[in-house]
């Protein structure tokens, strides 16, 4: 594997380089078969192996560029070894907003067949990102018909609002619906312009980390600008594969789901204010079900009902049981 470091000029040179670089494969290899569109999304923890393969199938089996901000190469060593069935993947890791428009860093994601967004902090992509050149190649990129993915932070961003975690912390369910008008619930949005997802605010490691009541409180702030926002909520270990007609299907080995939510009407909202809200519709996408992101009907789902939120507490909450709500 190639590592290689990118340095500003001195007089205005950062702490550290504003980007690394890492290499593994042939990167001047020619592709082996067309590109397709695609989205992969992921719940963050450990990859479905065959998740990834698919997403390899849609970048043409070529080249991967893998986005970060924190880390190394691994990620791209575990894409080429472990997942396979690609020519190469390079890793560029963003240390600082200047690397946004450096020629080479632009270079490597505009010949890109697939790009695929670590985990890390969702705040240093907003702000390494937004605005920037980078951020109008990954659009570019997916007018192209080419495929993009992310897990966990990388997923957070993907959605139309996004949580920019902004405060420098992330916040929990309790407090999210303790306040969702309040500053702690940063969302970001005209950020990045993703195919079936300019309504949806998506979260992760949603499970296992209690996180039905904090999307809700994210929808509830995003519903005053956008009346037509939902969630989507991702496991952890699980991955839902977009296709190009915007029929997605989940791959979890442990048993995970992902979540759509889909409240009624616009919630009164101020700083300070726990939230009220009735009939907010939640259904579980599993391994059988097939989720239809252009009309947002779930074939087959796992499990459906309505909840609210009551003085800031979620109630009735459907699920597959105790641990996943």
């Amino acid at each position: 594997m190639i590592a290689a470091l990118a340095w500003t000029p001195a007089a205005s040179r950062p702490a550290k380089p504003a980007y690394e670089h890492y290499q593994i494969g042939a990167a001047k290899a020619a592709r082996p078969s067309a590109t397709a569109p695609g989205l992969l999304l992921v719940g963050g923890g450990d990859w479905d192996y065959g998740a990834f393969r698919w997403f390899a199938a849609q970048a043409g089996h070529g080249h991967i560029v893998v986005l970060r901000a924190s880390g190394a190469g691994e990620a791209g060593e575990e894409f080429y070894n472990q997942v396979g069935g690609v020519a190469s993947v390079e890793t560029l890791v963003f240390h600082h907003r200047s690397a946004a428009s450096d020629p080479a860093v632009l270079a490597i994601l505009a010949k890109a067949d697939g790009i695929f967004l670590a985990g890390g902090d969702q705040a240093n992509y907003v702000n390494f990102w937004k605005g920037t050149a980078v951020a109008r190649l990954l659009d570019d990129h997916v007018r192209k018909g080419k495929p993009i993915g992310g897990t966990s932070a990388g997923l957070a961003i993907l959605g139309g609002i996004g949580y920019g975690a902004l405060d420098g912390g992330s916040i929990d369910s309790p407090a999210a619906l303790a306040d969702p008008g309040g500053a702690a619930v940063t969302l970001v949005g005209d950020f990045l312009h993703m195919p079936r997802l300019a309504h949806v605010v998506t979260d992760t490691h949603f499970s296992a980390r209690d996180r039905l009541g904090r999307l809700i409180a994210f929808l509830a702030k995003a519903r005053q600008v956008d009346p037509e926002a939902i969630g989507l909520g991702v496991d952890e270990g699980s991955a839902l594969c977009v296709e190009a007609d915007g029929t997605a299907r989940l791959h979890t080995p442990d048993g995970g789901f992902a979540w759509l939510v889909e409240p009624q009407g616009r919630p009164a909202l101020a700083p300070g204010m726990p939230l009220d809200w009735r009939r907010i519709r939640i259904t579980g996408v599993g391994a059988d079900s097939i989720l239809d992101l252009g009309t947002m009907r779930v074939t087959n789902p796992a499990f459906s009902g309505e909840a609210e939120v009551r003085q800031g507490v979620l109630v009735g909450a459907p699920g597959p049981g105790p641990a996943a709500r």
